[in-house]
């Protein structure tokens, strides 16, 4: 991903850690713009995240999706999500972190994962990167919750076209639900189509 290289003339100069989180920390970072001038900005820097929208078929091939309803709280609410972790275990390629996380949150092993996107949540905030898959041929397995969010959350079986509709009713959020959901609603179109 480009997102880190040095374009259009600015240079990444410094950062100075400010705060050191579990998993986030938030630096002041100086920067060169192209006229030669430095600036400074915050940034939380991320391990990134990784999604997994999955896909189940019922007895006549319609399509539904398995998401999640989770309280957040910087929202002070719970929120529809579709299953996702934050790369918290080194060295753990994106598949295995989604493979990890559809089991944890939803309980469902992921028979084949399909890149999706990888999207960048928040530009102006944190360089941190959310890779989404696809998941399909996903057998039932046992939840393995961890934190009070998780273990009062609430697993939701829903038509994927019905999830597009709550995306534009504005029930669903979520800017790697979005993004996923969509991506996942418009490959299966495309492959109707094929």
């Amino acid at each position: 991903m480009t997102a880190r290289s040095a374009v259009d003339g600015f240079r990444h100069l410094s950062d100075r850690q400010v705060h050191q989180g579990h998993v986030w920390k938030v630096v002041v970072a100086d920067f060169q713009a192209p006229d030669g001038s430095t600036f400074e900005r915050d940034i939380v820097r991320s391990p990134g995240a990784v999604a997994a929208v999955p896909l189940v078929f019922d007895a006549e091939g319609n399509p539904s999706v398995v998401l999640v309803r989770q309280y957040r709280p910087p929202y002070e609410c719970s929120i529809i999500e579709i299953p996702a972790g934050m790369r918290d275990v080194d060295g753990e390629p994106t598949e295995e972190t989604a493979r990890r996380e559809l089991i944890e949150e939803v309980g469902l092993a992921a028979g084949s994962l399909e890149l999706l996107i990888e999207l960048l949540p928040s530009p102006g905030l944190t360089d941190s990167v959310t890779t989404i898959y696809l998941a399909s041929g996903c057998t039932t397995a046992e939840r393995d919750l961890h934190g009070p969010e998780e273990e009062h959350s609430e697993v939701l079986h829903v038509v994927l076209g019905e999830a597009v509709e709550m995306i534009e009713r504005g029930e669903i959020a979520d800017a790697k639900t979005v993004a996923g959901l969509l991506l996942a609603e418009r490959r299966l179109r495309v492959n109707d189509h094929s």
